[in-house]
């Protein structure tokens, strides 16, 4: 299955519009997932929780967090991360990193519409985590391009024993497909 290298997926946690669902532990010890805004900077995926969100007070708790970014049509280029989440900003200092705020909301929203949010709810108090992905198990993928073998759609402990793929990946990889998978 295709990889994305740092530099594609650098890329592709700065465009715009790709939510994260952020996993944290509640204090049952039960998943808790909720998508959230982010940015991507110094190689730290940045959320901001709210003063009384579920995850900000599972992440207090426990900093272990799993977070899934990806894309439902295209190439499905997929980010996994599993690591601690860091306490970049606690509650009560938002006007340190209101900058960073202001970047996470217009990657979301147009500028008219970010600035009004933005003004709206500046008096709400909110801290801001990071997640370094250079501490942190990170995994991609995406699906197989031009000239690159079909099998590599799913990882090899996907296929059956004695399947056409199966067989494709033991005998080196199969034919390309890649150009002619209509995607998107």
């Amino acid at each position: 299955m295709p990889k994305l290298s740092v530099a594609e997926r650098d890329a592709f946690l700065r465009e715009r519009g790709h939510l994260a669902r952020l996993a944290t532990l509640q204090a049952d010890g039960s998943p808790s997932v909720v998508p959230v805004w982010f940015v991507y900077e110094d190689g730290k995926i940045i959320i901001t929780p709210r003063k009384y969100s579920a995850f900000w007070a599972n992440v207090q708790r426990d900093a272990r967090v799993a977070i899934t970014i990806d894309e439902e049509a295209g190439l499905y280029r997929k980010v996994l991360v599993e690591g601690q989440a860091e306490v970049l900003y606690p509650l009560g200092h938002d006007d340190e990193w209101r900058d960073i705020y202001r970047r996470i909301t217009l990657r979301y929203v147009d500028e008219e519409s970010g600035d009004y949010y933005l003004t709206e709810t500046h008096d709400q108090p909110r801290a801001l985590i990071g997640v370094a992905l250079e501490s942190a198990k990170v995994m991609t993928w995406r699906m197989p391009g031009e000239g690159e073998p079909f099998s590599g759609i799913w990882a090899t402990r996907f296929y059956d024993q004695g399947t056409k793929m199966r067989e494709q990946v033991a005998s080196g990889g199969g034919e390309a497909g890649g150009d002619k998978l209509k995607v998107g």
